[in-house]
């Protein structure tokens, strides 16, 4: 049974497009209607999707690329945290690979497997026993990461507060306090991220800018009003 809450998440942290710019008051209002998250969460999750709605897609994307893509220490593929630029992420990356296709997934992206919206969109086609497990491995992570975005003042803090309260288990403190202890990165030097991202390009999927078809399956499982209103418009040169 598809969980639309794991989809609407794994869309509010996937770059922002203008089609998801426009499916974001159904992705708010999917959010706001799932009482596993919090009251307070909920109103927050609401809040960030209707400043989708409202805001420069522009803006958006710029925004998104210095938090997620232009500092390490908030990256959004999961390994980085784990195992950093060591041969083991490899194999992780391999088995998570195996795991996808074991459960007929086949992600429509060039992202690594490990990227945090990609893995959402997986677990949301799998048992929520799966899903708590999965999440409560990385609830350090998640916690991690949110705390830093409460740091920079960023609704997507949100995000990673509702995935927690899905999770349901206290993530490990230490663990949490350990990666905190890392400085965080400056977003505009430029230099120092040149050195620390240098690395070959590993293609896992389609083209990156294949971006739009996957937003709109992901939109058309959530059966999005917003998806049935583009389908009905013409078609213009």
């Amino acid at each position: 049974m598809l969980d639309r809450s794991l989809k609407a998440l794994s869309l509010i942290l996937s770059y922002p497009s203008r089609e998801l710019q426009e499916a974001m008051p159904d992705i708010g209002a999917v959010l706001a209607d799932d009482r596993r998250i919090a009251a307070d969460t909920r109103v927050a999750l609401r809040s960030l999707a209707d400043g989708f709605a409202d805001a420069d897609l522009y803006d958006l994307q710029e925004r998104y690329v210095m938090l997620f893509d232009r500092s390490r220490t908030l990256s959004l593929n999961l390994f980085e945290h784990v195992h950093g630029e060591s041969r083991n992420r490899g194999g992780a990356m391999v088995s998570l690979i195996e795991t996808y296709r074991e459960g007929g997934f086949e992600p429509a992206t060039s992202e690594l497997p490990d990227h945090l919206p990609v893995l959402l969109e997986f677990l949301s086609t799998r048992p929520f026993a799966e899903v708590q497990e999965t999440l409560a491995d990385a609830a350090h992570i998640l916690d991690a990461l949110a705390a830093r975005l409460v740091r920079r003042d960023s609704g997507y803090a949100a995000a990673f507060a509702a995935l927690s309260q899905l999770a349901d288990m206290q993530a490990d403190a230490e663990a949490v306090a350990e990666m905190l202890a890392l400085p965080d990165d400056d977003p505009t030097d430029l230099a120092a991220l040149d050195a620390v991202w240098e690395e070959t390009e590993v293609t896992f999927g389609p083209d990156p800018n294949a971006g739009c078809p996957q937003v709109r399956d992901m939109l058309a499982a959530m059966d999005s009003p917003s998806l049935r209103a583009m389908d009905a418009r013409p078609v213009t040169e």
